[in-house]
Protein backbone atom coordinates (compact mmCIF):
# COMPACT_ATOMS: atom_id res chain seq x y z
CA UNK A 1 0.00 0.00 0.00
CA UNK A 2 1.31 3.61 -0.85
CA UNK A 3 -0.18 6.81 -0.34
CA UNK A 4 -1.37 7.64 -3.27
CA UNK A 5 -0.19 11.96 -2.46
CA UNK A 6 3.37 10.79 -1.99
CA UNK A 7 5.65 7.92 -0.66
CA UNK A 8 8.70 8.49 1.81
CA UNK A 9 10.07 5.32 1.08
CA UNK A 10 12.03 6.14 -2.31
CA UNK A 11 15.51 4.37 -2.96
CA UNK A 12 18.09 6.30 -2.90
CA UNK A 13 20.21 5.61 -6.14
CA UNK A 14 23.49 3.86 -5.41
CA UNK A 15 26.52 6.00 -7.33
CA UNK A 16 29.82 4.53 -8.36
CA UNK A 17 32.61 6.91 -6.20
CA UNK A 18 36.25 7.21 -6.41
CA UNK A 19 37.00 4.41 -3.13
CA UNK A 20 35.03 1.78 -5.42
CA UNK A 21 37.05 2.60 -8.83
CA UNK A 22 40.64 2.40 -6.47
CA UNK A 23 38.78 -0.65 -5.13
CA UNK A 24 38.88 -2.25 -8.86
CA UNK A 25 41.82 -1.21 -9.46
CA UNK A 26 43.47 -3.22 -6.77
CA UNK A 27 41.00 -6.19 -7.62
CA UNK A 28 42.19 -5.98 -10.98
CA UNK A 29 46.41 -6.09 -10.23
CA UNK A 30 46.60 -8.55 -7.27
CA UNK A 31 43.27 -10.50 -8.34
CA UNK A 32 41.73 -10.41 -4.72
CA UNK A 33 39.62 -8.67 -2.32
CA UNK A 34 36.73 -10.93 -2.80
CA UNK A 35 34.32 -8.44 -1.52
CA UNK A 36 35.40 -5.77 -4.20
CA UNK A 37 35.02 -7.73 -6.67
CA UNK A 38 31.40 -8.57 -5.57
CA UNK A 39 30.48 -4.48 -5.11
CA UNK A 40 32.22 -3.73 -8.75
CA UNK A 41 30.41 -6.66 -10.41
CA UNK A 42 26.63 -5.03 -8.29
CA UNK A 43 27.69 -1.81 -9.97
CA UNK A 44 29.49 -2.57 -13.34
CA UNK A 45 25.95 -1.77 -15.61
CA UNK A 46 26.31 1.87 -14.22
CA UNK A 47 29.76 2.64 -15.98
CA UNK A 48 29.03 4.91 -18.81
CA UNK A 49 28.27 3.48 -22.16
CA UNK A 50 27.38 0.71 -20.23
CA UNK A 51 23.31 -0.53 -20.51
CA UNK A 52 21.97 -3.91 -19.49
CA UNK A 53 20.28 -5.83 -23.02
CA UNK A 54 16.18 -5.05 -22.23
CA UNK A 55 13.23 -6.19 -24.72
CA UNK A 56 10.40 -3.29 -24.23
CA UNK A 57 7.28 -4.76 -23.00
CA UNK A 58 8.91 -8.06 -21.55
CA UNK A 59 6.82 -10.17 -18.23
CA UNK A 60 8.39 -12.39 -16.23
CA UNK A 61 4.89 -13.90 -15.68
CA UNK A 62 3.08 -15.45 -18.63
CA UNK A 63 0.30 -13.65 -18.80
CA UNK A 64 1.36 -10.68 -17.48
CA UNK A 65 -0.27 -7.18 -19.14
CA UNK A 66 2.88 -4.82 -19.16
CA UNK A 67 2.38 -1.25 -18.20
CA UNK A 68 5.46 0.42 -17.42
CA UNK A 69 6.13 2.12 -14.26
CA UNK A 70 7.78 5.55 -14.49
CA UNK A 71 11.95 5.15 -14.19
CA UNK A 72 12.02 7.25 -11.12
CA UNK A 73 10.12 4.66 -8.91
CA UNK A 74 12.31 1.93 -9.47
CA UNK A 75 16.15 1.60 -9.60
CA UNK A 76 17.97 -0.71 -13.24
CA UNK A 77 19.68 -3.94 -11.45
CA UNK A 78 20.73 -7.34 -12.51
CA UNK A 79 18.69 -9.52 -9.63
CA UNK A 80 19.42 -12.22 -8.76
CA UNK A 81 23.05 -11.96 -9.71
CA UNK A 82 23.94 -8.30 -7.72
CA UNK A 83 21.02 -8.91 -5.02
CA UNK A 84 19.56 -11.88 -4.23
CA UNK A 85 15.74 -12.28 -3.75
CA UNK A 86 14.38 -14.16 -0.98
CA UNK A 87 11.19 -12.45 -0.30
CA UNK A 88 7.74 -12.20 -1.39
CA UNK A 89 5.66 -8.92 -0.08
CA UNK A 90 2.08 -8.36 -0.43
CA UNK A 91 0.56 -4.91 -0.38
CA UNK A 92 -2.88 -3.52 -1.40
CA UNK A 93 -3.38 -0.75 -3.51
CA UNK A 94 -5.99 1.28 -1.16
CA UNK A 95 -7.30 2.42 -4.05
CA UNK A 96 -8.24 1.12 -7.48
CA UNK A 97 -6.10 -0.63 -10.27
CA UNK A 98 -6.41 2.27 -12.40
CA UNK A 99 -5.29 4.82 -9.73
CA UNK A 100 -2.45 2.47 -8.71
CA UNK A 101 -1.33 2.75 -12.16
CA UNK A 102 -1.49 6.20 -12.42
CA UNK A 103 0.52 7.08 -8.93
CA UNK A 104 3.27 4.40 -10.23
CA UNK A 105 3.46 6.25 -13.38
CA UNK A 106 3.74 9.45 -11.25
CA UNK A 107 7.79 10.03 -11.23
CA UNK A 108 6.91 12.31 -8.19
CA UNK A 109 5.28 9.61 -6.19
CA UNK A 110 8.89 7.66 -5.43
CA UNK A 111 7.24 4.20 -5.10
CA UNK A 112 6.00 1.07 -7.18
CA UNK A 113 5.62 -2.80 -6.83
CA UNK A 114 6.31 -5.45 -9.76
CA UNK A 115 2.90 -5.94 -9.79
CA UNK A 116 -0.81 -5.61 -9.87
CA UNK A 117 -3.24 -7.90 -9.35
CA UNK A 118 -6.71 -6.95 -10.17
CA UNK A 119 -9.75 -8.13 -8.07
CA UNK A 120 -10.77 -10.05 -11.45
CA UNK A 121 -7.71 -11.84 -11.21
CA UNK A 122 -5.55 -10.11 -14.29
CA UNK A 123 -2.25 -9.36 -13.69
CA UNK A 124 -0.60 -6.09 -14.75
CA UNK A 125 3.16 -5.82 -14.57
CA UNK A 126 5.48 -2.68 -14.10
CA UNK A 127 8.60 -3.33 -13.05
CA UNK A 128 10.96 -6.30 -14.22
CA UNK A 129 12.13 -8.53 -11.62
CA UNK A 130 15.91 -8.13 -12.10
CA UNK A 131 15.16 -4.49 -11.20
CA UNK A 132 14.56 -2.87 -7.49
CA UNK A 133 10.95 -1.66 -7.23
CA UNK A 134 10.78 1.12 -4.58
CA UNK A 135 7.78 -0.53 -2.83
CA UNK A 136 8.88 -1.74 0.63
CA UNK A 137 9.86 1.14 2.71
CA UNK A 138 13.48 -0.31 3.71
CA UNK A 139 16.01 -0.70 1.09
CA UNK A 140 17.73 -3.84 1.95
CA UNK A 141 14.08 -5.40 1.48
CA UNK A 142 13.25 -3.86 -1.52
CA UNK A 143 16.62 -5.41 -2.93
CA UNK A 144 15.55 -8.68 -1.86
CA UNK A 145 12.16 -8.67 -2.59
CA UNK A 146 9.43 -8.54 -5.59
CA UNK A 147 6.57 -6.61 -4.57
CA UNK A 148 2.74 -7.21 -5.43
CA UNK A 149 -0.08 -5.45 -5.13
CA UNK A 150 -3.61 -6.15 -4.81
CA UNK A 151 -6.51 -4.04 -6.06
CA UNK A 152 -8.35 -3.19 -3.03
CA UNK A 153 -8.90 -1.62 0.45
CA UNK A 154 -7.71 -3.48 3.36
CA UNK A 155 -10.61 -2.86 5.41
CA UNK A 156 -12.83 -4.31 2.90
CA UNK A 157 -12.66 -7.74 3.13
CA UNK A 158 -14.75 -8.70 -0.34
CA UNK A 159 -12.48 -6.69 -2.12
CA UNK A 160 -10.36 -9.74 -1.21
CA UNK A 161 -11.78 -11.93 -4.09
CA UNK A 162 -11.67 -15.86 -4.97
CA UNK A 163 -9.85 -14.79 -8.48
CA UNK A 164 -7.54 -12.65 -6.92
CA UNK A 165 -6.11 -14.96 -4.64
CA UNK A 166 -5.91 -17.78 -6.99
CA UNK A 167 -4.33 -15.34 -9.21
CA UNK A 168 -1.72 -13.82 -6.94
CA UNK A 169 -0.93 -17.44 -5.73
CA UNK A 170 0.34 -18.62 -9.16
CA UNK A 171 2.38 -15.52 -9.01
CA UNK A 172 3.71 -15.89 -5.92
CA UNK A 173 4.43 -19.76 -6.90
CA UNK A 174 6.28 -18.88 -9.79
CA UNK A 175 8.60 -16.24 -8.27
CA UNK A 176 9.12 -18.40 -5.70
CA UNK A 177 9.85 -21.59 -7.59
CA UNK A 178 12.06 -19.04 -9.83
CA UNK A 179 14.72 -17.87 -7.03
CA UNK A 180 13.78 -20.90 -4.84
CA UNK A 181 12.09 -19.23 -2.17
CA UNK A 182 10.36 -21.22 0.61
CA UNK A 183 6.49 -21.10 0.35
CA UNK A 184 6.07 -19.68 3.96
CA UNK A 185 5.68 -16.93 6.14
CA UNK A 186 8.96 -15.89 6.57
CA UNK A 187 9.67 -15.63 3.14
CA UNK A 188 5.69 -14.70 1.87
CA UNK A 189 5.13 -11.40 3.93
CA UNK A 190 3.17 -7.67 4.41
CA UNK A 191 3.87 -4.84 3.70
CA UNK A 192 3.30 -4.16 7.24
CA UNK A 193 5.94 -6.85 8.72
CA UNK A 194 8.78 -4.62 6.66
CA UNK A 195 11.01 -3.42 9.61
CA UNK A 196 11.07 0.18 9.97
CA UNK A 197 7.68 0.56 7.80
CA UNK A 198 4.60 3.13 8.78
CA UNK A 199 2.15 1.13 6.44
CA UNK A 200 -0.48 -1.59 7.50
CA UNK A 201 -1.14 -4.01 4.79
CA UNK A 202 -2.63 -6.54 3.65
CA UNK A 203 -4.52 -5.84 6.54
CA UNK A 204 -6.41 -8.22 9.00
CA UNK A 205 -9.05 -9.35 6.17
CA UNK A 206 -6.34 -10.76 4.41
CA UNK A 207 -6.62 -14.47 4.61
CA UNK A 208 -2.97 -16.05 5.08
CA UNK A 209 -4.27 -19.27 6.49
CA UNK A 210 -6.14 -19.36 2.88
CA UNK A 211 -3.66 -17.79 0.67
CA UNK A 212 0.16 -19.57 1.64
CA UNK A 213 -1.62 -22.99 1.00
CA UNK A 214 -2.87 -21.78 -2.58
CA UNK A 215 0.49 -20.44 -2.94
CA UNK A 216 1.48 -24.31 -1.74
CA UNK A 217 -1.22 -25.60 -4.53
CA UNK A 218 0.05 -23.95 -6.95
CA UNK A 219 3.73 -24.60 -6.68
CA UNK A 220 3.31 -28.40 -6.69
CA UNK A 221 1.20 -28.12 -9.77
CA UNK A 222 3.93 -26.19 -11.97
CA UNK A 223 6.01 -28.96 -12.95
CA UNK A 224 9.06 -27.10 -12.43
CA UNK A 225 10.98 -23.90 -12.33
CA UNK A 226 11.34 -24.00 -15.85
CA UNK A 227 8.34 -25.20 -16.52
CA UNK A 228 7.21 -21.34 -17.96
CA UNK A 229 9.78 -19.97 -19.52
CA UNK A 230 11.31 -16.82 -18.02
CA UNK A 231 11.92 -13.81 -20.06
CA UNK A 232 14.76 -12.01 -17.89
CA UNK A 233 17.62 -10.37 -19.09
CA UNK A 234 15.39 -10.30 -22.48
Amino acid sequence: MHDQGGDTAKDTDRRIGRRALLIGGAVAAVGTAVLAQDDLRRMWWRLPSVEKPRKEGAVDFRGARWVAASSSNWRMADRPDDFGIDRVIIHVTQGSYASAVKVFQNPAHGAATHYIVRQDGRVTQMIRELDVAFHAGNRDFNERSVGIEHEGFVDRPKDFTDAMYEASARLTARICARYDIPVDREHIIGHVEVPGTDHTDPGPHWDWKRYIPLVREAAEQSASPSAEPSTRGA
